[in-house]
């Protein structure tokens, strides 16, 4: 049965997408059978593993409207063990789509549909890794009911525990109302420059608030790193011998060893 973990964190460019991208490739590689859902409508996950929108007929909108079977909007990537649900901008009109649905059927939980689709592959995967938008919206909000936990990316940065406090509180309600067995997998992180003293502070107040929650990995800010995107690859098949395939290969490795695999 897969562990389903989303990606989550409401602040914007803070290495969610990257990670999901990598994270997964890397449990491949692991040995690990692992299914890559996009559930930003911007659609920067299938974008970087080279999808574009002509690769494919069903996406997560599809998927998350009940409008095609979610088997039908899996694609086998080219990367050992990977495969994804695309996104495209049709995801940005779910919350539409939901009102329309909940006027017509008093029955229907907005917040279950993913989880919902996911029922039918969770025996197929080992890992199910979710990439979130940057909000807590009704996207989100389908994740964090549909997975056993969460990875919080935060970047070395000022400013890096901006708005925490608020997703610990929306992660809190979904335990206390609709998931209580959701947990927080780990906060991991990102984009550190070790020739700043801000990335050391920010690590040390992570770590203080966090405590053993803070994944030992970090993952350094490389130009690589933002590069691979643009040619459709994971950072480990566009530069193996990167010290950021490295930084996701051990996040891999500490991800399973806290799974007990």
């Amino acid at each position: 049965m897969a562990k389903i973990i989303s990606l989550v964190n409401q602040k914007g460019g803070v290495g969610k997408t990257t990670t999901s991208i990598n994270l997964a490739a890397a449990l491949g590689k692991e040995g690990k059978k692992t299914l890559l859902i996009d559930l930003d409508p911007q659609g920067n996950a299938s974008n970087g593993l080279g999808l574009n929108n002509n690769d494919f007929e069903n996406d997560t909108y599809n998927v998350i409207i009940n409008s095609c079977k979610i088997k039908d909007a899996i694609i086998k990537t080219k990367f050992k063990n990977l495969s994804i649900i695309p996104s495209t901008i049709n995801l940005a009109g779910v919350d539409v789509e939901f009102v329309r649905k909940m006027l017509e059927d008093k029955t229907f939980k907005q917040n279950e549909q993913l989880k919902l689709a996911l029922e039918e592959v969770k025996s197929t995967y080992d890992y199910i890794i979710i990439d979130c938008q940057p909000s807590l919206g009704i996207l989100t909000m389908n994740a964090l009911v549909a997975s056993n936990s969460v990875i919080i990316p935060v970047q070395c940065e000022y400013y890096a525990l901006e708005g925490i406090a608020q997703l610990l509180n929306s992660i809190i309600m979904v335990q206390n109302k609709m998931n209580p067995d959701l947990r927080i997998e780990g906060v991991l992180l990102t984009m550190l420059d070790g020739r700043t003293n801000i990335g050391l502070e920010i690590i040390e107040e992570v770590r203080k608030c966090f405590k053993t929650l803070v994944f030992n990995t970090i993952i350094p800010r490389l130009v690589r790193l933002v590069e691979a995107p643009s040619h459709g690859k994971p950072i480990s098949d566009y530069d193996p011998t990167s010290r950021a395939t490295l930084a996701y290969e051990n996040l891999a490795k500490e991800v399973i060893s806290r799974n007990g695999d």
